[in-house]
């Protein structure tokens, strides 16, 4: 019974349409080794800072978790199950496929499944580190007084 009270935390769906959904990765997802070679491979060209589709962007945790212009659940923290983002790269959504016939290649069963899994386990983002450099270029003049 905590077996079961686990997975249903976990965000593990309860069968129906949502039980089509690929398995999680078994493991503990990295964002910069798992996630982000799969949002810059195929979602950033649509879905990146410039002038994003829906208003969706994946390129920072606080825009993705904000949702599009129409959800506000695209990405669910915590519920892979409940979360858009996945039911539309699953494929699951028809005219809402992700990405669209033509913009891409499906993501596979192991990509669906590591995007679950770290969903499952937070949405884990690493913040960006701000750094700023400073440039002096040297000029010769001449100056007369």
């Amino acid at each position: 019974m905590v077996f079961l009270c686990a997975v249903a935390l976990a965000g593990e769906p309860s069968g129906g349409e949502a039980g089509k959904l690929p398995p999680q990765a078994p493991r503990t997802v990295d964002y910069g080794r798992d996630i982000k070679p799969i949002f810059e491979s195929v979602c950033l060209r649509c879905h990146g800072p410039e002038r994003p589709k829906s208003r969706f962007r994946l390129d920072n945790r606080k825009s993705a978790l904000a949702g599009g212009e129409v959800n506000s659940d695209d990405l669910v923290p915590f519920k892979s199950a409940e979360s858009k983002l996945v039911r539309y790269v699953a494929r699951l959504e028809p005219d809402l496929e992700m990405p669209p016939p033509g913009k891409g290649e499906p993501l596979t069963p192991e990509q669906i499944g590591l995007l679950r899994a770290w969903i499952d386990q937070g949405v884990q983002w690493p913040e960006l580190k701000r750094e700023t450099f400073l440039a002096v270029t040297p000029t010769a003049r001449w100056i007369t007084v």
